[in-house]
């Protein structure tokens, strides 16, 4: 941990929550005119070379903002998606190539623990950001300043409170912002897997009649995946044992990368489309998965949480201001209601669509599919905004 005793528990602003989105946001303003603290109370250890079971999908407009702070490093196991194969559930195919793109590549895929402490050692020199490990237990508001009461009694006050603590956020809860939920029923199961033949840096993804499962590229013969399925298959998946679920896994993708050999235990988390009410108040603003969840169908949840805490860092710039002014964090949540609105509508919309059983409007879909794999310019306009 890196504290500064001398500054008494007084910052310009106080980060709740030193997962990827929060450990970043301080990252952004290393070496700027603000006192920063974050508060967490698990830090990262330093990363087993097992595989971490939370994986996600990086777009190149993040990976290179990441690697600009100095967050992104060798030490971050990544592997480059070249191509993506999307499969109907009746015959509909849709495929994306990096190369025919003009693109070097789609995205990249790395783990959640990796990244994570590669953040915190980025952190470990910056003489205008504290690392503190504690549990946050009670905030009170005041006119500009603001006072969080951490368990072990320290205190901390500062102009901006910043809510990066997860879909379940306490600071969101203690300012009374309430949120809009839609349970879509369903679980991502994940797991890695051990693959016979190589990846050549390819992602599936099959929406099936029991969900959609993806399988996105490690490095080496390795890939994760995520079944997106109900709760009642999902409990059924996980209670196979280690080789009957990847035989299970093998047959839904087609054998495709030949035999699978499982890596870590599945982990199912339920999955829920998530909206607080507000972003911002006066001193507070909500970012990554505090303010926005969404289905992980386009694997964009941890990209849209980037996307936040790069346009507050960008925000943040103008030291003359109070961190903590409602303009400029209206501004803030203005800017990204688009982007998030747009991402939610679309996961949502596509599970449903896959989700119905219908033979009509399964034609409809995977005529839907193939007619769109045939255009360019629709092709280029989906790209352009998953790679931001």
């Amino acid at each position: 941990m890196v504290e500064h005793p001398d500054r008494a528990g007084r910052y310009d602003i106080v980060i709740v929550g030193g997962g990827l989105t929060g450990a970043a946001l301080a990252l952004a303003l290393r070496g700027g005119a603000w006192r920063v603290a974050v508060v967490e109370p698990r830090p990262p250890r330093p990363p087993e070379e097992a595989w971490d079971a939370r994986i996600f999908a990086f777009s190149p407009g993040n990976v290179a903002w990441l690697r600009q702070i100095g967050g992104w490093t060798e030490a971050v196991r990544a592997q480059p998606v070249h191509a993506m194969k999307i499969a109907g559930d009746a015959g509909g195919r849709l495929a994306f190539d990096a190369l025919e793109a003009g693109l070097p590549e789609l995205a990249f895929i790395a783990e959640n623990g990796r990244l994570q402490h590669a953040l915190w050692r980025a952190l470990a020199d910056a003489a205008n950001v504290d690392l503190i490990r504690g549990e946050a237990e009670a905030v009170a508001w005041g006119e500009t300043r603001h006072r969080l009461l951490l368990a072990d009694g320290r205190r901390l006050e500062a102009e901006l409170l910043v809510a990066a603590d997860g879909a379940h956020s306490w600071l969101r809860g203690q300012a009374g912002i309430g949120l809009a939920v839609e349970d879509y029923r369903h679980v991502g199961v994940v797991a890695n897997f051990e693959t016979a033949r190589p990846h050549r840096g390819t992602a599936w993804q099959w929406f099936r009649p029991d969900g959609v499962l993806a399988w996105l590229p490690l490095p080496g013969n390795r890939i994760s995946i995520v079944w997106s399925t109900p709760p009642e298959h999902a409990e059924a998946l996980k209670a196979l044992p280690a080789d009957g679920f990847g035989e299970r896994v093998t047959e839904a993708g087609g054998g495709v990368l030949g035999a699978l050999r499982q890596l870590t235990p599945p982990q199912g988390f339920p999955l829920k489309r998530r909206r607080a009410e507000a972003w911002v108040r006066p001193g507070l603003v909500l970012v990554g998965d505090a303010a926005h969840t969404v289905h992980p169908l386009a694997g964009q949840g941890v990209n849209l949480g980037f996307r936040d805490v790069r346009l507050l860092a960008e925000v943040l710039q103008d030291a003359g201001r109070s961190p903590g002014e409602f303009g400029r964090l209206q501004a803030y949540a203005l800017r990204r209601t688009e982007d998030v609105a747009s991402m939610q509508w679309v996961t949502g919309g596509l599970k449903k669509l896959f989700g119905n059983a219908d033979p009509g409007l399964r034609r409809v879909r995977n005529t839907g599919l193939a007619l769109a794999d045939r255009q360019g310019w629709l092709k280029q306009a989906l790209l352009r905004h998953a790679v931001q």
